[in-house]
């Protein structure tokens, strides 16, 4: 019998972008779910039969509990995760079924990490975080630290072209993440940052090159300290290209009122426009993603730099493979560790170089002395 997978809000640009990725690389059974028949049509007829379609609102607790029962993994995809609870991973450790998700805000990780003890227990592997940023970028940090005798620093920039072939929800995801400061690991001391504050100019591989960042609230901001315990301050920056949308972004963080950027129909009302501006401009700089993971400690007596990188020509697609790849070594056995854990925590390294060895994602690495 194949295995089984559930991805809730599996027909959103992420969601089928890990199903995709699963019916490549797994013989896997999948169930994808939206809220409305409708949703449903678009399902991929090239799957031989692998792939069908619930109608289910994650409200429906006895239905959703009832899918739950009836798979090997489940994979939550139903952004943003401001707003969820943990309910669909309460769901899963008490069936005993595992869970990966592609959750991208501190409320929620939080949330979900105070289930740990829970899922040790019933010998359930709970991944948060997975997909490109967070995700990759995680395992492109734990890869640096393993370099050095002791890491001290790690700074993390992303970059995105346009909307990053993501929906609306991603563009949710960035306005909601300038609500509020938030705390960041600096000098081993929690300090409140001001989002997309500090713009850095960074070195990204061509064809993005010097492009500008600025602070972002990101899980990996609170995970990697308690992951790497000798690591004294966490970067964790965010860019768009082209640069204008930066400078947009800028005065929605920092020039209006901040009681209107509180309000879901501002919120609703800037993800809709940027979107259907992205659209536009999507033409010109593509959809593609950079990721620039830098380390800096002591090795060999000397302060030096260990500095990665990676390039992906779509987003959301490299999202999906973040998160695919860890679903397809769940459902082969070849990860297991029970608990709820960030993907820094839960994926040693040598197989994260073979997932994406597999996938043709190359990873630049070189050594910058101080």
């Amino acid at each position: 019998m194949k295995d089984h997978v559930l991805i809730l809000g599996g027909r959103g640009r992420i969601g089928s972008a890990v199903a995709n990725d699963i019916l490549t690389y797994t013989q896997t059974q999948i169930t994808i779910t939206g809220r409305s028949p409708e949703m449903g049509k678009a399902v991929s007829l090239s799957s031989g039969g692998r792939e069908q379609f619930l109608v289910l609102d994650l409200t429906e607790v006895d239905k959703l509990r009832e899918a739950i029962a009836q798979s090997d993994l489940v994979i939550h995809c139903a952004g943003p995760f401001h707003y969820r609870d943990t309910q669909v991973l309460e769901m899963c450790i008490e069936q005993g079924v595992n869970y990966l998700d592609v959750s991208d805000h501190r409320s929620y990780t939080n949330k979900a990490l105070n289930l740990h003890e829970k899922a040790v227990n019933a010998g359930v592997t709970a991944i948060i975080n997975t997909g490109i940023f967070p995700g990759i970028s995680n395992s492109l940090v734990r890869q640096g630290i393993e370099q050095f005798d002791v890491a001290e620093k790690i700074h993390l920039s992303y970059l995105v072209s346009g909307s990053g072939g993501a929906g609306v929800t991603v563009m949710r995801t960035t306005f909601l993440g300038l609500q509020h400061p938030f705390e960041a690991w600096i000098n081993n001391e929690w300090r409140l940052i001001q989002p997309y504050s500090d713009r850095e100019d960074i070195n990204f591989p061509q064809p993005f090159g010097v492009s500008g960042v600025y602070w972002f609230d990101m899980p990996e901001t609170i995970t990697l300290p308690y992951s790497f315990p000798t690591v004294k301050t966490v970067i964790t920056k965010f860019g768009s290209i082209p640069d204008f949308y930066n400078h947009l972004t800028w005065i929605a963080a920092h020039i209006f009122p901040k009681w209107l950027m509180q309000r879901r129909y501002m919120i609703e009302f800037l993800s809709h426009v940027s979107h259907s501006m992205t659209d536009f401009t999507n033409m010109f700089t593509g959809i593609g993603v950079a990721v620039r993971a830098e380390v800096t400690g002591k090795k060999d007596g000397e302060t030096v730099v260990y500095a990665s990188t990676l390039l992906h020509n779509n987003t959301a697609v490299a999202s999906g493979i973040g998160t695919g790849s860890i679903a397809k070594l769940l459902l082969e056995g070849k990860l297991q560790h029970p608990g709820v854990l960030p993907v820094e925590a839960a994926l040693p390294t040598n197989l994260f170089t073979q997932i994406m060895q597999e996938r043709e994602i190359q990873i630049n690495s070189h050594w910058v002395k101080l």
